[in-house]
C-alpha cells in the first residue's frame, strides 16, 4: 500500500502558521492535485510530504508508516521540480541512473531500470545524449524517468510543465496521464493551473490560504462546488458572478436581468444580500435584446467568447457558438436557464442549495 495520510497537519515559521490543520487521505494509486492561487500553500504541503520542509504539527503516513520526522531518503518518494536539475555532463541515461549509483546499486540493476523507464518514457533513442541537445519536454521526461528508476512508492511533482510552452504543456499533460495509467503508482501534483488539474486528476484538493476549502473528483467540483472560491477556480473561463437581493421569492440581479430571478432552491429571507453564478457556456446571447453592451469577441473556431459589459458595471463572458455573429459595440440581451444559477452568501461566500 502507498497511500499518504495528512493528520492535522500544520506549518509555521516562527510565529507565521502557513498550513492549518490540513486533514487529507489520498488513496494508493490515485492522482492527486493540488492546487490554488500563488501563496495557498500547495508547494509547502507538497515539500512536508517529502520530507524538505519540517512539519510543526500533525503526523504524515505513507502507506501506512508514520514518516512525520523521517528523512526524505526514507520516505519512498521521488519529486520532481519546476527545473529539470539535470548534471549537464552526464548523458540522460547516466542522469537517469545517478541517484541509484550513489546508493551503490549494481551496474546491471542500473541498466535494466534505466532501460525500463527510457522505453516507458519514450526515451530510447536519446539515452546517449547530453541535456543541451534536448528539448525542453524531453529534458522534462528524463527528469521524471530519473524518478522512475528509484522505485518509489509515491510520486511528487511541482509544477512540472509551467516553464514550458503551450504546445509542450498540453504534450507533457498527455505523457503524464499516460504514465500513471502505465504504473499506476500513487502520484501527487502541484498546479496553479486548473486545466491541469481538471485533465490530469483523479482528485483534487483545492487550497487557500493553508486551509482545504475542497476535496473531490473534477467534474463534481465543477459541478457542485461548496463556495464561491472553489465556483470560481474550477473552471476556464470563470465563472460570471453577479450581486443580487431577495425580494418577493425571487432575486434580483441588476448585472444580469432586468427582471427578477425566480430560483428552483430555497432563498433566504428579504432584503438579504446574495451572490449569483453563471457560468459562461450556461449562458446565451440573445442578439434581439439590448440590455448589455458587448465589449469585445474572441473567436477560437468552435468557439466564441463574447466579453460584455452589464448595465452594473460588470464585466461577464459568455461561451457563445462559431456561428455567432456579433461585433463590439453591439446591443444584446442575455438568455440562461435559472437551473443553470449557483447562489452563494454575499459575505461567507458559502454555496446556498
Amino acid at each position: 500500500m502507498s497511500g499518504v495520510a495528512l493528520e492535522k497537519v500544520i506549518k509555521r515559521y516562527g510565529d507565521v502558521q502557513v498550513i492549518h490543520g490540513v486533514d487529507l487521505q489520498i488513496e494508493d494509486g490515485e492522482f492527486c492535485v493540488f492546487v490554488g492561487p500563488s501563496g495557498c500553500g500547495k508547494s509547502t504541503l507538497l515539500r512536508m510530504v517529502a520530507g524538505l520542509e519540517e512539519t510543526s504539527e500533525g503526523a504524515i503516513r505513507i502507506g501506512g508508516r508514520d514518516v512525520t520526522r523521517a528523512d526524505p531518503a526514507e520516505r519512498g518518494v521521488a519529486m520532481v521540480f519546476q527545473t529539470y536539475a539535470l548534471y549537464p555532463h552526464m548523458t540522460v541515461a547516466e542522469n537517469m541512473g545517478f541517484g541509484l549509483r550513489m546508493t551503490g546499486h549494481p551496474k546491471d540493476e542500473i541498466q535494466r531500470k534505466v532501460a525500463e523507464a527510457a522505453r516507458i518514457l519514450k526515451l530510447e533513442q536519446l539515452l546517449d545524449r547530453k541535456p543541451k541537445a534536448l528539448s525542453g519536454g524531453q529534458r522534462q521526461r528524463v527528469a521524471i524517468g530519473r524518478a522512475i528508476v528509484r522505485g518509489p512508492e509515491v510520486f511528487l511533482f511541482d509544477e512540472p510543465l509551467s516553464n514550458l510552452d503551450a504546445e509542450l504543456r498540453v504534450e507533457m499533460r498527455v505523457e503524464i496521464a499516460r504514465l500513471h495509467k502505465d504504473i499506476g503508482a500513487t502520484m501527487i501534483y502541484v498546479t496553479h493551473d486548473q486545466v491541469e488539474a481538471m485533465t490530469l486528476a483523479d482528485k483534487i484538493v483545492v487550497l487557500r490560504g493553508g486551509v482545504i476549502e475542497q476535496v473531490g473528483a473534477p467534474m463534481d467540483l465543477y459541478r457542485d462546488p461548496d463556495n464561491r472560491f472553489v465556483a470560481g477556480f474550477i473552471g476556464s473561463p470563470a465563472m460570471n458572478f453577479f450581486d443580487g437581493t431577495v425580494q418577493g421569492g425571487a432575486v434580483l440581479v441588476p448585472g444580469l436581468s432586468p427582471e427578477p430571478v425566480r430560483l428552483p432552491i430555497a432563498l433566504p429571507a428579504n432584503g438579504v444580500g446574495v451572490t449569483v453564478g453563471l457560468r459562461p457556456n450556461h449562458m446565451q446571447v440573445d442578439t434581439a435584446g439590448s440590455s448589455h453592451s458587448v465589449e469585445l469577441t474572441e473567436a477560437l473556431g468552435g468557439v466564441t467568447y463574447v466579453h460584455i459589459d452589464a448595465p452594473n458595471g460588470e464585466r461577464l463572458i459568455v461561451e457563445a457558438g462559431e456561428g455567432t455573429q456579433v461585433r463590439p459595440g453591439a446591443r444584446i440581451g442575455l438568455g440562461f436557464d435559472p437551473a443553470n444559477v449557483y447562489l452563494f452568501d454575499a459575505d461567507s461566500g458559502a454555496r446556498l442549495r
